[in-house]
């Protein structure tokens, strides 16, 4: 006699799914872990053969393992003991927290993601927004034999969100780099992405001893395995095209830690970058009181969609151009064990409050290196032959002289890098196309003028060289409506820490 068993829908539905997920966990899943990583494992030995500096394999550890190595760190371990003993906080719960500030910091570099879906976009988005150059004669600065134990570090200056995707698609040649990321990108899908790129978190405005001991420990611990950093010393983007007062937060991390005369070298190299149009320089140019409001992260994306926007209505009507040249430089490198011996000291063992006066002037030293690299590009020297004579319109034979003649000037005090290389009457032309395409001057018959109430757009490119000009003395008329941090602080400061 046959026996009819009946079951309830649900109880079916629930051992259906223990059924699939034993089979997906056993069978599939690991065929398709296996096939990624076969696939990472070959861009990695495609990548280490084709670029000058190979990926450390501190970069290619497991992120799980990272984290067990910082949370339990002697030194990390140590400034527990000590917190708990002050506060009374109890061991676990401080363990906890230094779990939880590791766990926010470490990235996850994945390099199938970022050698061949990160550079590519980045290749596609800065050629498609600008003529990008790289000066010709900077590449020996990365390409020259360096030595096993060598630590890479990029100090960069910070004129757009675009650096980070423009150094990424420059540098893709040489190395993978990790880049120090505020807040502002700790949202999805943001935030999964900027680790798979080796990018990793730091609340900038944190108090809390803890969160800055992990950070430190982090960033020695990445520095001392080989990972190239990329650091923005200015902590923000400049908000009149001059330089900004340097922070030297994580560059005090990598020099407090470094022995001199042990067997790893740092060396800092200094990157210059420069462009014809920022894409936020009139949000950068806004009055304090609105910066004062911060943006919310949707009307920033907005404002940039819409900009992108009417590129792209241009170029759908036939009359888009890109926004004229980004360019990079990059300066000789320095070297850290170089710098102390001439300082004669060890900052392992300085106080901290000497350590730190050593630290800023080094950190400034970079920032007047990064300076004396910075590429000369079209419309900021066209700002600045415009802005001499505010009123004046200007035809476009004197605006041609003038601009040899700077360049001339400029040409015999440092190998700058000029874009396009002494070529005035090209250089005026593009410079001149690009301010009339964004209506920063106006066309009359008897030249061109800065259109009204834009002089500080206008301020904000020339800024970005007059620093190159003061330096070479007399500006032969021309002025600029800001002086630039790195020369307040060489006038403020002897520099003494010239290289040998």
């Amino acid at each position: 006699m046959t026996q009819t068993i009946e079951l309830p829908i649900w109880l079916l539905v629930i051992v259906g799914l223990l059924a699939a997920w034993v089979v997906l966990e056993r069978l599939l899943v690991p065929g398709v872990r296996w096939f990624f990583r076969r696939r990472v494992n070959a861009v990695i030995s495609e990548i280490n053969r084709r670029t000058h500096l190979r990926i450390p394999t501190f970069s290619l550890t497991k992120r799980r393992v990272l984290i067990d190595r910082l949370v339990y760190d002697p030194e990390l371990l140590e400034t527990v003991r000590h917190h708990c003993e002050e506060t009374g906080k109890p061991w676990e719960v401080a363990l906890d927290e230094i779990e939880r500030y590791a766990r926010e910091i470490i990235p996850a570099f994945n390099a199938w993601i970022y050698f061949r879906w990160g550079t590519e976009f980045s290749r596609r988005l800065v050629q498609r927004l600008y003529r990008v150059r790289l000066a010709r004669g900077t590449q020996r600065a990365l390409q020259q034999d360096l030595p096993a134990n060598t630590s890479i570090v990029f100090v960069i200056n910070h004129r757009s969100n675009m650096d980070y995707v423009l150094i990424a698609y420059l540098a893709q040649r040489f190395t993978a780099l990790s880049y120090a990321v505020g807040e502002w990108a700790r949202v999805w899908p943001l935030r999964p992405l900027v680790r798979a790129m080796g990018g990793y978190f730091v609340r900038r405005h944190s108090s809390s001893p803890l969160y800055r001991r992990v950070l430190e420990r982090y960033v020695q611990m990445a520095v001392a395995n080989g990972v190239v950093q990329a650091v923005f010393p200015e902590g923000g983007l400049t908000r009149d095209g001059a330089f900004r007062d340097p922070r030297y937060g994580l560059i005090d991390y990598m020099v407090r830690a470094h022995d001199p005369n042990g067997p790893r070298d740092i060396l800092f190299v200094p990157v210059a970058i420069n462009y014809d149009r920022v894409i936020e320089d009139r949000s950068l140019l806004a009055d304090p009181a609105r910066r004062r409001r911060r943006r919310s992260a949707l009307s920033a994306a907005l404002g940039t969609l819409i900009i992108l926007g009417r590129s792209l209505r241009r170029r759908w009507r036939g009359r888009f151009y890109r926004m004229g040249y980004a360019a990079a430089s990059f300066g000789q490198p320095v070297s850290l064990n170089e710098w102390c011996r001439e300082q004669d000291l060890d900052p392992r063992h300085l106080r901290r409050s000497r350590r730190l006066v050593y630290t800023r002037r080094f950190t400034r030293f970079l920032m007047d290196e990064v300076g004396q690299v910075m590429p000369v590009l079209p419309v900021p020297v066209l700002a600045t032959i415009l802005l001499s004579e505010p009123g004046r319109a200007w035809d476009r034979e004197e605006l041609q002289r003038r601009y040899a003649e700077i360049i001339d000037r400029l040409d015999e005090r440092a190998p700058l890098a000029f874009i396009p290389r002494r070529r005035p009457v090209y250089a005026v032309q593009a410079g001149l196309r690009m301010l009339r395409v964004r209506q920063l001057i106006q066309a009359e018959a008897n030249g061109f003028r800065i259109t009204p109430g834009e002089e500080p757009v206008l301020g904000f490119y020339a800024n970005s060289l007059r620093h190159l000009l003061l330096a070479d003395g007399a500006e032969n008329g021309v002025e600029a409506p800001c002086r630039t941090a790195a020369t307040a602080l060489a006038a403020g400061e002897t520099q003494d820490t010239r290289r040998r």
